[in-house]
Order: structure tokens, then sequence, then C-alpha cells
């Protein structure tokens, strides 16, 4: 069965990755093959990875070589086929069947609709080829091909002057990315004498055991890694390209969002056990995650653009996942990442309707409730989201507790219970009010559940390691903690109250998303000899 597995997992990025051979001319030209070929070929793919998946439950993991080579590096490019990488497999399929089959409604009768179908399998194709490689060299080649790719895609209408200048943006700050990858490839080598997983994740379960992290190239490649996984998924300070790339087709921002910049995480959460032995990585990435969600967060309640909401949120989103892995959360992380892949790509797909449902709600929204109900229904709200986490992690019979950034993330579950029992309650509605309540317990049952569930599919797949924290390990807690409780004072009080000089000044900083993009957009003129998309 380990060659079935293989072949099965092998087989889904080489389908796609054949495409990069055909000429786009001759894709525009024989565009209705293009489009059958495209839509079997997802299909095919996608029952590769349910089968995959049904053969790893039933005969485990594959870690297989497909060819060796002993020069210039001793190298055995082949399949590494986990829980990880199995779950990875079948969303990332499911999405791309989805996005795949949407291009051929959304882009049809348009003249380049075969180069678009051609440059979207081939970004398919180097996105499953990362989460199945069996070592770093792969994964670097597929990482870099995943840029590459959809570089075409971002730059797919040249005469969008915007999205050139916003793909140009991208393509260097994902060359930085480049070289932190590179880097922290070449120290792994110099440091384990392997790229392979199997040999890195053996090295540093010997190191964590006879703790030897001391050494003064474990932070170095552990930072190094995070560094690159942070350029690919937007955090801050290399997250400015991502809103501005909104003028590329819908399935392409579909992809992008609900996809391809999940990849910095995934990085991660794969290389958890080398990355856990760095305490200095996961503290500065706990930090830039939360800041990058908080920043995100701020600024998407101010966007008019439905494309530039949801550009804000990916971005908040991806913050609260990277969050996760710096508290070692590894297995919140991946589940973060599956649930909003789903929801991001459903957003993008359905974003035409999006219109058409705040137009409703406008229309029967309003502020609905007075100012003085609202502030007597949140300590209501507060204690009964309380209540609710604690008995379901009672029901659960789970010691929470004991897993990594427990109480960082019960008290961010608190607190977004506590906005929807808030809203519910504050409407004045029994109806709503009772609602509310069934969400906010289907919320926190599903949560600790999925979680559970992950945790348990992911026990031999990703880093567990319970090392007592440090003093700057609380430090670094207690600021995340502080920075989701001043945000949710942010906006408990713009609800209360009208907005004063401070807020409206704050609006407006907000909305320009506090001009820090500024130097990336000087280093993207320098770069290209020119000041503006427009030149």
């Amino acid at each position: 069965m380990p060659v079935l597995q293989t072949c099965l997992a092998a087989a889904p990025p080489i389908l796609f990755l054949l495409f990069a051979i055909v000429p786009s001319s001759l894709a525009n030209h024989n565009v209705k093959v293009m489009r059958g070929v495209a839509s079997v070929f997802a299909w095919a793919v996608f029952l590769c990875a349910i089968l995959n998946t049904g053969l790893m439950a039933q005969f485990g993991a594959v870690d297989k070589p497909l060819f060796r080579l002993t020069s210039p590096i001793r190298l055995s490019p082949g399949v590494y086929l986990d829980s990880l990488s199995g779950l990875m497999l079948l969303l990332i399929s499911f999405i791309g069947l989805i996005i795949v089959n949407y291009s051929i409604r959304c882009l049809d009768r348009d003249a380049t609709q075969g180069r678009f179908l051609k440059w979207i399998l081939v970004t398919l194709g180097a996105v499953l080829l990362l989460v199945v490689s069996r070592d770093l060299v792969m994964f670097t080649l597929a990482w870099m091909l995943t840029s590459y790719s959809l570089h075409q895609l971002l730059t797919h209408y040249p005469e969008r002057s915007w999205a050139t200048w916003a793909a140009r943006k991208k393509f260097l700050i994902s060359r930085l990315g480049d070289v932190m990858l590179l880097a922290a490839l070449g120290l792994t080598y110099f440091c384990f004498g392997s790229v392979e997983y199997s040999e890195i994740f053996a090295a540093a379960q010997t190191i964590q055991a006879e703790d030897t992290t001391e050494s003064v190239w474990i932070p170095i490649i552990g930072s190094l890694y995070v560094l690159g996984a942070m350029t690919k998924s937007a955090q801050f300070p290399f997250h400015s390209w991502l809103p501005d790339t909104m003028e590329t087709p819908t399935p392409v921002s579909a992809l992008m969002h609900a996809g391809i910049i999940n990849a910095g995480g995934f990085l991660v959460i794969r290389l958890s056990p080398l990355v856990s032995l760095s305490h200095l990585a996961l503290d500065f990435l706990a930090m830039t995650g939360a800041f990058t969600a908080l920043l995100g967060g701020v600024v998407m309640l101010t966007q008019t653009s439905v494309k530039r909401q949801l550009a804000y949120s990916t971005m908040a989103q991806m913050g609260f996942m990277m969050l996760q892995c710096g508290l070692g959360a590894f297995s919140a992380a991946l589940l973060h990442i599956v649930a909003h892949s789903l929801y991001k790509a459903h957003a993008f797909l359905s974003s035409g309707s999006v219109l058409d449902t705040a137009a409703g709600m406008r229309t029967t929204g309003g502020r609905i409730s007075s100012g003085l109900r609202s502030m007597w229904m949140l300590p209501v709200a507060l204690a009964m989201a309380i209540g609710i986490c604690a008995v379901t992690v009672w029901g659960f019979t789970a010691d929470f507790q004991s897993k990594p950034g427990a109480g960082i993330l019960n008290l961010i579950l608190t607190i977004a219970l506590t906005q929807l029992l808030w809203l519910a309650f504050s409407s004045g509605s029994v109806r709503l009010a009772g609602w509310g309540v069934i969400a906010a317990v289907g919320v926190s049952v599903g949560y600790y559940g999925a979680y559970l569930l992950t945790d348990t599919a992911l026990a031999t797949s990703v880093s567990h390691q319970t090392v007592s924290p440090s003093l700057f390990d609380s430090l670094v807690t207690g600021l995340v903690g502080l920075g989701f409780i001043g945000i949710f004072i942010l906006q408990a009080t713009t609800r209360l109250t009208t907005p004063g000089p401070r807020m409206r000044s704050l609006y407006v900083h907000a909305v320009n998303g506090f001009y820090l993009d500024v130097p990336a957009r000087r280093i993207t003129a320098w770069a290209w000899g020119h000041e503006g998309p427009a030149q």
C-alpha cells in the first residue's frame, strides 16, 4: 500500500505542473480543450486526495523517496505523507476543484481564458508539491514556483496598472522571503547534515531530550524560517502587498486568500519540531502575529470596499494563526487554516452577492439598542461567555489548560463569544437573544471539539513539546492578552458612545492603513524607476 499511497500523493502536483509546458498562445487558441482538461484534472486530483485520506487512515503515514542523489548534497526527493500533509492535500484539492470550475464560468468568452486556466493549475500544482515534499530542497523549489506562478496570475491583465504595481510590490517581498528560506535551508544542512524531514525531526527530538538548545544556530535557523513564513502570510511589516492585489480576477483572489497565503503557516507547522527549539523565534512570531491580527482587525472595520475588507480580514486571520503558532498551539493553528480557507474561498467567490446582503442589513440594521441597554448587557454577556467556555471544557473532560497557549486562546474565544452575546442581548428581541445563546454554545462546542480531533490527528505530525515558560514568555503572553482586551474595549467604546475628535482622527489613520505601506511603496518605486502605477 505505501506504493499506491505514494502514487496517489505524487500524482496531483505532477498532473497540474504538466500544464507549465503548454504555451499560453496554444492554451488560448484551444480554450475548449483547456476547459475540459482542467475540469477533469481537478476532479481527478480531488479523488486522489480522498483515496489517500482513506488509505492513510487504514495503513498509516508514508515517507517514500522516489530517487536518490549524492552530489552536490545527499538528497532523496519523494513523498512525505502524514496526517498534516494528508489533510492539507485534501483541503487544497477541494478548494482547487471549486476555483477551477468557477474560473471556467467566470472568464467565459475571455480571449485569455486558456492562459489563465494554465497558470491556475500550475499554481495549484506548486502548492500541492510544497505540501507533499519530503525534504527542504523540494519544499523551497515549490515555494519559489508558487510565487512565480501567482505572479503570472496577478499580472494576467497587464493593462491594469494598479494590479501590475501591486504584483511588483509582492514580487520584491517574495524575493526577500526566498532569501530567508534559502539561508535557513543552508544553515539547516550545515547544522544537521541533512535536508530530509525525518532526519531533521529526529535530530531535533534528540536536542530537545538532551536540552542542548543553547547552540547559537538554533535561534538563527528558527528565526529565518519564521521571517520567511511572515513574508508569505502577509505579516507586519510584510503585509502591504495583500490589500493592494485586489484588481486581479476573483478566482485569483480566492486562491490567494484561501490557499497560497496559508503557506507561511504550513511552513511553521511542518517544521514545528525544529522551530520549537527556539523560544526567541516563537516569542517573536507570537508578538508579530498578535500585532498583525490587531492591525488588520482595526483597519478592516474602516474599509468601504468589499474586497479590501476581505483582504484585511485575511491579514487579521493570518496574524491570529501565526499567534497560535508562536504560542506552540500548532494543532489550533492548522484548524484555523482549514476553517479560514473554506470561509474565505466562499467569501470571495460569492463577493458579488455580499453587496446585496449588506444592503439588506443596512435597511434593517442601525443601532439596535440604546447605549444604556447595551452597557448593562455587556457584563451579562461576559459572564455567560465565561460560563459557556468553562462548561464546554468541563464537558469534554480534557485537560485543555495543559495545551500550549491555552490561556490566551481561551481568553480570545471568551472575548469573541462576549461580542456575539452582547449584540444578541442588546437587540431587545428575546428570539434573537435565544439564537445568540445557541450560536455561542455551538461555537464553543464546535471549537473545542474540532481542536481535540485535530490535536489527536496530528499527534505524531507536529511538535507537542511542553516546556516551562520563561519570564519573557509570560510577558509576551500578557502583552498579547492586553492587546486583544484593548481592541475589545475600543469596539465597546465606539458602540456605546458618540465618536469624539480623537476617535474620528483614529478612523482617518485606520482607513489609510496607518500609512504603514509607505516604505514598501517607496522601495517598489525605487526598484522599478517610477513613483506609482499610473506612470
